[in-house]
């Protein structure tokens, strides 16, 4: 049986195409760096080090768990 492969475009990806994505904060993972997502099309991204964004690789997102499992660290020593 031959299948053929999904198409990955959709309605919704056509309306970020034209309007742009709506993105909005999916995980904080320090002060300064977020995670977002697409509300449209589920496209990942993450704040990088020159303050743009950039795609949620693997990479990245490990990254961002590095980082944050530090920062949660160290805020439980500052002293409120």
């Amino acid at each position: 049986m031959d299948k053929f492969p999904t198409s990955p475009f959709s309605l919704l990806s056509l309306v970020c195409a034209t309007f742009g994505h709506d993105y909005v904060i999916s995980r904080k993972v320090t002060d300064h760096v977020n995670e977002y997502t697409c509300v449209h099309c589920k496209k990942e991204v993450a704040d990088n080090m020159q303050g743009s964004v950039e795609i949620l690789t693997l990479k990245i997102r490990n990254a961002n768990n590095a980082l944050a499992s530090f920062y949660e660290k160290k805020m439980q020593k500052i002293p409120a």
